[in-house]
């Protein structure tokens, strides 16, 4: 089977990691041979949060201040997994990134680097009252009404620019998903895109 690789994108509380994982049964079942390799930027970042680093130190203020980290930061998580972990054999899974236009620049260039050609976006598009609610019902510690409002406010700011380069550029297959359907309804049209 050829590699595949995808990017899955949307907003806060979208079920980006859901479908991740229903993607991942689905490639499995296509594919049982290949390794996928999983790169959740959000679990990664908030691992190095947790190191007594300088770095993470003035990254740990940015949050607390529930501002946006810098690009260079976001891009070195998904980059340093990516050089650590990524070889030809494996199917590529890259969930929550790129949240701005400058790191899909630069992921676009990683993707020619490890010659991935035929990238699949998936862009689970619910609304931001959608949005809100599901993160309120998931009730994680960043999830306050404040840091809700703010990411989801990055979402239509920053994040929809990097989602308009791949909709707009031929050497994506950009896939937009009614994310506001069940878990199974939402997977399946998910597959239905891919085999098309």
């Amino acid at each position: 089977m050829t590699l595949q690789t995808f990017i899955i994108i949307g907003r806060s509380g979208s079920g980006k990691g859901t479908q991740a994982d229903l993607l991942q049964e689905y490639i499995k079942k296509q594919d049982s041979e290949t390794e996928i390799l999983y790169v959740e930027s959000g679990d990664e970042f908030r691992e190095f949060l947790k190191s007594d680093s300088y770095s993470s130190k003035l990254a740990k203020e940015v949050n607390t201040k529930g501002e946006l980290q810098p690009a260079f930061l976001a891009i070195w998580v998904w980059a340093d997994y990516l050089t650590k972990n990524l070889n030809d054999k494996k199917h590529l899974i890259l969930d929550g990134t790129p949240r701005k236009l400058n790191e899909a620049h630069v992921l676009d260039g990683a993707f020619s680097f490890y010659k991935r050609s035929n990238v699949n976006v998936i862009y689970i598009n619910v609304s931001e009252d959608w949005a809100t609610n599901r993160l309120k019902d998931r009730q994680r510690s960043d999830d306050t009404d404040a840091g809700i409002k703010k990411r989801l406010d990055w979402f239509d700011t920053e994040t929809i620019e990097a989602i308009d380069f791949y909709k707009n550029n031929s050497n994506y297959n950009f896939f937009d998903i009614n994310g506001e359907q069940s878990i199974e309804e939402v997977h399946n049209q998910i597959v239905q895109n891919l085999e098309k």
